[in-house]
Order: C-alpha cells, then sequence, then structure tokens
C-alpha cells in the first residue's frame, strides 16, 4: 500500500440528459474521515451512497464535497388550473346580464391569478434515476483523482520522512560514539574530580565515593535511551515501507522519539552529547510536523 497526504483537491464534470453537473471536492488534515456533503436541494437520497464511495478509498482528511447541477436549457410548460377556470366560467353564468356576455378573452384568462401557471415539465422517475447514477458516478470519479493526488503528495512525504529518519540514526550513532561515553574517559573524569576533592578533604572515604560517583554514573548512562531510539527508527522505516494510513502510528513514535532526546538531554554529561540531542530534537519536530499531513 501507498502513503497518502491528507490534502488534495479534485474536480469532476459531465452531463446527464438535459443537466449538467460538476463536482469539486477539497481535503484536509483531520482525525478521522469527515466528509462534509453540499447537495442541492431534493439530492439528499444520494448521500448514503455517496459517503460509501468515500469511505472505501479514504481513511482520514476533512473533505468538503460540492455538487453544482444545472439545466443545459429551459423548457416550459402551461399548466392550467382547471378547478380554478371552471370557478371563473361558473361566475361569469351566474352573473349573467350584469356582465358583458362576450366570450371571456385569452390575455382576460392568463390575467386570472393562479389560473395558469408555467413550470418546467416533471421528469419522468427514470431519468431522475439515470441523472442520478451519473452523478454519483462522477463522486467515484472525483474521489479517484483525489486519492491519487494524495497519493502523488505521499510519495514526497515518504521521501522527506526518510531523510529525517536517516538524520535521526545518524546523531545517535553520533552520541553512541562520543567518547565522554567510553568506561575509560568515564574512569578518568571522575578520578580527577575524586582527587581533586580529597587533596582538600582527607578525611573523606574514598572507597564510598567511588561507589557514589559509580552510582551516578550508572544514573546517567545512556544506553537505554540509545537502544529504545534505534529500535523506534526501525519502526518508523517499517512504517513508511508498510504505507496505508499510518499516520497515527507515525505520530506516536514521534513522540517517542521526542522522549528519548529529551531524556538524553538531561542526562548529557558532555558538550557535544548536548549538541547532538537538540539537533536530534529539532529534527524530531520536523519529523512529527510532516507526519501530521499523513493519512
Amino acid at each position: 500500500m501507498t502513503l497518502q497526504s491528507m490534502t488534495g483537491f479534485a474536480r469532476s464534470e459531465g452531463s446527464s440528459g438535459r443537466y449538467r453537473w460538476a463536482w469539486e471536492l477539497r481535503s484536509v488534515n483531520g482525525k478521522g474521515l469527515d466528509l462534509r456533503l453540499r447537495l442541492p436541494s431534493g439530492m439528499e437520497a444520494l448521500e448514503t451512497a455517496l459517503r460509501d464511495i468515500a469511505s472505501k478509498s479514504l481513511s482520514r482528511g476533512n473533505i468538503q464535497a460540492g455538487l453544482s447541477v444545472s439545466a443545459s436549457e429551459t423548457k416550459l410548460e402551461a399548466v392550467v388550473n382547471r378547478d380554478a377556470l371552471d370557478a371563473v366560467l361558473a361566475l361569469k353564468q351566474e352573473l349573467g346580464n350584469a356582465v358583458s356576455d362576450a366570450p371571456l378573452s385569452f390575455d382576460t384568462l392568463l390575467s386570472v391569478r393562479g389560473l395558469v401557471e408555467f413550470r418546467e415539465p416533471e421528469e419522468t422517475e427514470a431519468a431522475q434515476a439515470a441523472r442520478n447514477a451519473d452523478i454519483v458516478d462522477g463522486f467515484s470519479a472525483a474521489v479517484a483523482s483525489l486519492k491519487a493526488m494524495r497519493e502523488r503528495e505521499g510519495a514526497s512525504l515518504y521521501t522527506l520522512l526518510s531523510t529525517h529518519i536517516d538524520r535521526i540514526e545518524q546523531l545517535t550513532s553520533v552520541i553512541e560514539a562520543d567518547p565522554s561515553r567510553q568506561a575509560e574517559h568515564i574512569r578518568a573524569r571522575l578520578e580527577a574530580q575524586i582527587a581533586l576533592i580529597g587533596d582538600g578533604n582527607g578525611g573523606l572515604d574514598r572507597e564510598r565515593l567511588y561507589a557514589e560517583a559509580a552510582l551516578l554514573a550508572t544514573k546517567a548512562d545512556l544506553r537505554e535511551e540509545i537502544d529504545r531510539l534505534t529500535s523506534h527508527v526501525s519502526a518508523a522505516r517499517e512504517l513508511l515501507a508498510a504505507g496505508g494510513p499510518v499516520g497515527r502510528k507515525l505520530d506516536f513514535l514521534a513522540q517517542e522519539f521526542n522522549r528519548e532526546s529529551n531524556t538524553i538531554c538531561s542526562k548529557s554529561n558532555a558538550s557535544a552529547v548536548t549538541a547532538a540531542g537538540i539537533e536530534l530534537k529539532v529534527v524530531i519536530d520536523q519529523f512529527r510536523e510532516q507526519v501530521q499531513n499523513l493519512e
């Protein structure tokens, strides 16, 4: 499976009978899949089918989907209100000689409110079903186009995130190889400090002092943090290689990366390790920022 970004745009348009329709889809980051449909009045019945189509191709993202429909030509038909016409004729007959006995003119009939109504002819159920089917197919095409764009963005994110992971691994190696972590270096530094303290305080118990110093050195050791960083690097690469909707899992790993880098900086007793730890935090922040865009 390929990675998908959560940002993208797609448009699909076509015609059905005398109608033209157009879909526009816009996608941005979201915690889950949130499809917001804007449909013309009378087409609400399509919503269930549209949501089913979107959920089969997309897992996350806030998606705005708008449909516009217009008639390519306007046809009107005259509809006579028979009840109103009968009432007018009955009234004329009832009034008899009180009004002119000349036949009612066409203009007079048209001027009677509600007697004649001009409206678009009603579509048959078959024509409506065919139009709706074309519109749903157009939505499928728009979703496929949106997915393709999100996958292209995902490919770019794959390259960028892989670069960040490589840098995290490099900085972890720098921290691991720093001379300040070597046993000989630690022992020499402690001996110098103990000798300095001992020169001015002859009454100190050197064996107790060595034991306390060894305990402090053990607490400051970075072995566990380095091992966890190495493990997280491997896990991140596996997730990127697997593809699909892995954004949440990578975001969790970014938090774990950050936790270990904070511990390294707090434990560090060498300027080189501290500098590497700070750069590590910067790279992890960049990694997590980009992960937010992944599905």
